[in-house]
């Protein structure tokens, strides 16, 4: 019997492993809102009721899943990323809260919120209420939106630094954490790494508006950014080109502490792609994003072992060649109900070139509003289509979002247990 490091590794390598290898909560969008874990845990009988849940990232208000969690449901990935949240305070110091449905859950002490007039809930950038908070939760909300903290836009003053207040030369103290969070994992499980260190998601749209900074400058709305891509283009590569040195730089230095113990790394969160199709052209992606991403690439597979993690949502069909191109390892999310993303087709086309770590379920339709017959058959089928030959990382599309059904979400880890093993049928 493989070990789950042995396991990952091998569908990397796009040979079959002795089973299916399952993420679930590796990194920022393979994970699973903390109601739900709330509710799996109560009825995998792991916790006594009202026994709360941390909250890990309290952006997507994503849960902890701990080891006991994992070997209840067979997951093979364990994440390492930042020892500070989204919105800049660190995770620890914990203190009860309870969650707009009642789910009692464990916050980090910079966790400090204001409840408005209107029931809209504010969170604040490192914990600090003396300035504009940064984050809204909507009245009976699961989860946070950046707030806009856009300062006004002098065309003829823009400073390119100030949209690098947020990137600089990684602290001693984050790699230590690193270096030291990862040789534990390392030695005290089997578990592959998955590694989120950040700094090269250019123009992730979760961190354009730098939600962990107290006074951002620069352009940081998310509409204003968009429009930039095309209307400031000079400016936007600027960044991108003094973020690459950087991020180049941060990598060297992280390598030195965590070395080939990290599996694989998260590159890039960008999303390009939309409901029913791309969200830019393959011409806006070779010149303003590739050249980035084939830097980082090339610079990881020359000095280390790591595997190269791309997230894009929505339908990227036509941008996944650009993507193995640009020396890309893995494709998460794999979001199968986006247009022209057929599992099948995909598979065919792209599954020697690339790790499909998603596209288990649908996180938008069946899993939150299927019946468990219909969460069985569609897991089924994912594992039939994407598991033979290797290339396949199990996880849902997409984190696990609120008020999906217990049931369900055991059925999925039921269903790939009983048809996970290889050679799959």
């Amino acid at each position: 019997m493989m070990t789950s490091r042995e396991r990952v590794l091998r569908a990397l390598a796009h040979e079959e492993p002795d089973r299916l290898p399952v993420d679930l909560g590796g990194s920022p969008v393979t994970g699973m809102h903390v109601s739900v874990v709330y509710g799996l845990r109560q009825a995998l009988g792991l916790d006594t009721p009202g026994t709360p849940v941390k909250v890990v990232e309290p952006y997507q208000m994503l849960g902890e899943i701990k080891p006991d969690l994992m070997d209840a449901l067979g997951v093979d990935v364990v994440g390492l990323s930042s020892p500070k949240t989204m919105f800049g305070f660190l995770n620890e110091g914990w203190k009860p809260w309870t969650t707009f449905d009642g789910t009692p859950v464990l916050v980090p002490e910079g966790f400090n919120t204001d409840i408005e007039p209107n029931g809209d809930l504010f969170l604040y950038p490192e914990g600090d209420k003396s300035v504009p908070p940064s984050g809204r939760m909507p009245e009976g909300g699961w989860y946070f939106d950046s707030t806009r903290r856009q300062p006004p836009i002098d065309d003829d003053n823009l400073n390119v630094e100030d949209n690098l207040e947020d990137f600089g030369p990684i602290s001693s103290e984050d790699l230590a954490y690193y270096a030291e969070t990862s040789a534990r994992i390392y030695s005290e499980t089997d578990k592959a790494i998955l590694a989120n260190f950040g700094g090269t998601g250019f123009g992730d749209i979760a961190l354009v508006p730098a939600p962990w900074l107290k006074d951002p400058k620069g352009i940081r709305d998310v509409e204003e950014w968009y429009v930039s891509t095309v209307l400031r283009k000079d400016y936007i590569k600027a960044i991108f080109e003094a973020q690459c040195e950087i991020g180049l730089e941060n990598l060297a230095c992280i390598y030195e502490a965590v070395g080939d113990r990290v599996t694989a790394v998260m590159v890039t969160g960008t999303d390009f792609g939309t409901q029913r199709g791309p969200f830019i052209s393959n011409r806006s992606y070779r010149t303003l994003y590739k050249p980035y991403h084939i830097r980082m690439n090339e610079w990881i597979h020359t000095n280390t072992s790591w595997k190269t993690f791309i997230h894009s949502c929505g339908s990227v069909v036509k941008l996944i060649p650009e993507f193995i191109e640009a020396g890309f390892d893995i494709l998460n999310p794999v979001q199968c109900s986006a247009a022209d993303m057929d599992p099948l087709m995909l598979k065919e086309t792209f599954g020697k070139d690339v790790t499909f770590w998603g596209g288990g379920v649908d996180t938008q339709k069946t899993l939150p509003f299927g019946t468990e017959d219909e969460v069985r058959a569609e897991v089924r089928e994912r594992v039939r289509i994407f598991g033979p030959g290797g290339g396949f990382v199990f996880n849902t599309i997409h984190n696990v979002q609120p008020l999906s059904p217990v049931k369900n979400v055991l059925a999925v880890y039921e269903t790939v247990r009983e048809y996970g093993l290889y050679p799959v049928k």
